[in-house]
C-alpha cells in the first residue's frame, strides 16, 4: 500500500511540473497524459482562473509531500 501511495505522489509531482512547463511553453511530450490536471481540471474550476501556474506548482509540491509522508510511515 505504501508503494502505491508513493506512486500516486510521484504521478502528482510529475503532472504538476509538466503542467507548469505547459503553461509557460508548450509541452509536446505525453501531453494528454501528463497534462491532464492542467488541461482538464484547472480549466473547469473558475476560481483557478489566472492562477493556473500556481495550481500546477501546488500539485507538484503536494505530490512531493505525499511521497515523503508515505516514505516515513513504518511498514506493517
Amino acid at each position: 500500500m505504501r508503494k502505491l501511495i508513493q506512486l500516486a505522489g510521484i504521478v502528482m509531482a510529475v503532472q504538476g511540473i509538466s503542467g507548469a512547463v505547459d503553461r509557460m511553453i508548450v509541452q509536446p511530450f505525453f501531453g494528454p497524459i501528463l497534462n491532464f490536471f492542467n488541461r482538464v481540471i484547472v480549466n473547469r474550476l473558475d476560481f483557478l482562473a489566472g492562477y493556473e501556474l500556481f495550481a500546477n506548482l501546488s500539485l507538484a509540491v503536494l505530490g512531493v509531500a505525499v511521497v515523503i509522508a508515505a516514505d516515513r510511515t513504518r511498514p506493517a
